[in-house]
């Protein structure tokens, strides 16, 4: 798997003295976006614990900064912290999943049923661009990339229905299962990954019609073959797991 961390140290550039906390905001975004890139991808085992002098070194940073990425990570229910004993990454059970993604599939459907009524020609377009994005890099066979643009035509979606309680519950639950809905892609049986765009093609076609009631039943189903798939590759053998590049 392709992750953002390099291999060898390559120090993330500190504010100067004078930066100001536009820069310090800056390299915090940094290292959070790299750190949860790296946890998503796989790279620690479910209930693994989290190497802090490994990743600081790999990230040319003092633990500081980095136990304050891994507290935002917590919130978002991707790792748990351990009193005195470091983190984690939070392992979910099956039953967690299966909860976890029909909740997700609730929120969804209705994020698409709103968006029909609310959302703009630009934000289609946008959305459109973000597609067609996410397409060359499954023809590239790019996860990590496509999985970027995954999450924002979602999260683009989520954010069209104008309804911040949404927003917010969706955010809360998407944390959780981010790791799993990557790792599902490589549920092999299915071909989840093949499956997933054909489905975003639907998705797409259903938005520019913006067509309420089948938009947020193809979304509903999305989540559901997505819960199917991520339960499949729990359930596989551990050499069928990804592993670190």
């Amino acid at each position: 798997m392709k992750s953002t961390i390099p291999d060898t140290g390559v120090p993330i550039a500190p504010p100067s003295l004078n930066g100001g906390d536009r820069q310090e905001a800056s390299l915090h975004g940094e290292i959070l976006l790299r750190l949860r890139d790296y946890v998503v991808e796989g790279n620690i085992p479910e209930g693994g614990r989290v190497p802090e002098r490994q990743l600081c070194e790999m990230l040319g940073i003092s633990r500081t900064p980095l136990r304050e990425a891994l507290k935002v990570l917590a919130a978002e229910g991707l790792i748990e912290l351990l009193p005195n004993r470091g983190a984690r990454v939070r392992q979910l059970s099956q039953r967690d999943l299966e909860e976890l993604f029909d909740v997700m599939a609730g929120l969804e459907s209705l994020a698409g049923r709103l968006a029909c009524e609310a959302i703009t020609d630009a934000e289609i377009t946008a959305i459109e661009q973000l597609h067609y994005e996410m397409y060359g890099r499954y023809l590239h066979r790019d996860m990590h990339g496509y999985f970027q643009a995954n999450q924002r035509i979602h999260e683009s979606i989520v954010a069209a229905a104008r309804n911040e309680t949404l927003t917010a519950a969706y955010a809360n639950f998407a944390g959780r299962i981010r790791r799993v809905r990557y790792s599902a892609n490589f549920a092999r049986k299915r071909q989840r990954w093949a499956e997933a765009m054909r489905e975003h093609e639907a998705i797409l076609d259903a938005l520019r019609r913006r067509a309420a009631s089948e938009l947020s039943d193809i979304l509903f189903q999305h989540l559901r073959n997505k819960r199917a798939a991520a339960i499949e590759h729990l359930t596989e053998p551990r050499e069928d797991a990804p592993v670190s590049s």
